[in-house]
């Protein structure tokens, strides 16, 4: 436990959509792992409040991540505040579920702008000063819907799988430069978005789980953290799947969730 408790010990972080959920998870986790962390979101009053509860070490930036302006920012924030920025996790995201042929251009427009085009314009911000410093850690959030066919995740889907492609280019790409991309893909994790998709939370109600349990977020927080420190060093381009055993194989006939 000694060596986790500082874990990320002097490592800036960049977290998005961190004012609630997994994100706000994942800041809480590093924060009390030794990083300093700059968490955005457009929560603003839900950012502020989780920034003010981390005290010295955290500061919030309420960001839109399909804005290039807004990115450039949250680096200067970074820089001006810790000095640089070794880690970025690209958590912000938007979710629903809908019948491909229901889906329209206006959604799909919509949903790739913040899931997608984030993720792209995130790692543009940030490569500048981890090539320069010849060092950085770069973790993608990707979802089990980025693995396999999932019905009604035709739009969510595609970006999903748009991040998981461009994480492994940009992972041959920087390399040489000593900076790591790699993805997570987690299945029904505990947070607001899946409550709001009308998911029913609860023991017992996942029989299409391996595990029957939906995860809470501090789970893949764990996974995230692994990522962000040195104990990954020599993992680029790699792809950690948290999703309870659902992408493991055919599943058991009471259904998916």
């Amino acid at each position: 436990m000694a060596q986790l408790a500082d874990q990320l010990d002097g490592k800036v972080a960049v977290i998005t959509g961190a004012a609630r959920g997994q994100g706000e998870a994942e800041a809480r986790l590093f924060v009390a792992r030794g990083a300093r962390v700059v968490l955005t979101d457009l929560l603003e009053e839900e950012g502020e409040k989780v920034a003010a509860e981390l005290g010295d070490a955290a500061r919030f930036v309420r960001h839109d991540v399909s804005s290039p302006e807004d990115w450039a920012r949250v680096v200067e924030v970074a820089l001006a505040e810790f000095g640089t920025v070794d880690v970025l996790v690209n958590n912000a995201a938007i979710y629903w579920t809908k019948a491909f042929a229901d889906e329209t251009l206006e959604g799909l427009d919509r949903i790739f702008k913040v899931n997608f085009q984030g993720v792209f314009l995130g790692m543009q911000a940030v490569l500048p000063t981890m090539k320069e410093r010849r060092s950085g850690s770069i973790v993608n959030i990707s979802s089990q819907s980025g693995l396999e066919g999932l019905p009604s995740h035709s739009a969510y889907g595609a970006t999903k799988w748009a991040v998981r492609g461009l994480s492994k280019t940009v992972a041959l790409e920087t390399g040489e430069y000593g900076v790591r991309v790699n993805s997570v893909y987690p299945g029904v994790i505990d947070t607001p978005m899946i409550a709001k998709a009308g998911v029913e939370r609860g023991e017992g109600k996942f029989p299409g789980v391996p595990l029957r349990r939906i995860a809470a977020p501090e789970e893949v927080a764990e996974v995230v953290a692994f990522l962000a420190s040195d104990a990954s060093s020599y993992m680029t381009g790699g792809e950690i799947v948290v999703d309870g055993g659902m992408t493991a194989g055919a599943v058991p006939p009471a259904g998916r969730y």
